[in-house]
């Protein structure tokens, strides 16, 4: 997965005041990159609706997407990477980076992980949740997501440092991202084992999609309230 490079020291007031500034979008090159990755995604997930994961092979993906088999490789190394693949864990961990420092790491945590289900996602939503869906039912999409949950891991781990002042290898850093990614993890897949929207039709697709990522909400919240109360059982 993407990984976003952390700040190797804490910048000077004056310097953050004017960080907004300095800020700026991806260039030409970097957004013909992204529209060809997003094309390539949406193809896919299209075909593996209507034809099966299994079913789909990468030369049809690149077809549909209008590209070269090679092109898409180049974008993602194997056809799992295509559904696992994306840039949530450096928003993620921005998001992280944004709160305060004083607020509690389930909270903060709590906060850049909802965010990604919320409304203003946008059609973005709809993807993710089609993707969690796709790796919850594909056992290849669920045995190499170890990897990319391993790269998350080191991300978020960067991020909670940050706010700690602690080592991103610190013991109880790394315990505590690792109990995190777990809990989030298996309140995903038991949402999408459990709650199952009505079919979704052209006029009900949006709703279909706020019901689930509404559901899954619930489900983290209760996830990481349950780590923050010390897993009583």
């Amino acid at each position: 997965m993407p990984k976003a490079t952390p700040p190797t020291s804490q910048p000077s007031q004056a310097s953050q005041a004017s960080q907004p500034e300095r800020r700026t979008g991806p260039g030409l090159r970097e957004r013909k990159k992204i529209k060809t990755r997003q094309a390539i995604r949406r193809a896919a997930l299209r075909l593996f609706a209507e034809q099966g994961y299994e079913a789909t092979p990468v030369d049809r993906i690149a077809a549909a997407a209008d590209v070269s088999t090679s092109t898409v490789f180049r974008y993602f190394p194997a056809k799992e990477d295509i559904v696992l693949t994306d840039e949530y864990d450096a928003l993620m961990a921005e998001a992280i980076r944004e709160r305060p420092r004083d607020e509690p790491p389930t909270a903060s945590l709590r906060h850049a992980a909802v965010g990604l289900l919320g409304p203003a996602a946008g059609a973005e939503r709809e993807e993710l949740l089609a993707r969690l869906a796709l790796v919850r039912q594909v056992p290849a999409l669920r045995a190499r997501m170890s990897g990319g949950l391993a790269d998350s891991g080191t991300l978020l781990g960067e991020a909670l440092a940050e706010r700690s002042g602690r080592s991103p290898d610190d013991f109880e850093v790394r315990v505590a991202v690792g109990a995190v990614l777990g809990a989030l993890r298996e309140a995903v897949f038991h949402c999408l084992d459990h709650h199952h929207p009505p079919t979704a039709t052209t006029t009900s697709t949006a709703r279909a999609t706020a019901t689930r990522a509404n559901a899954m909400t619930t489900a983290i919240d209760r996830a990481l309230d349950l780590l923050a109360r010390g897993i009583p059982l």
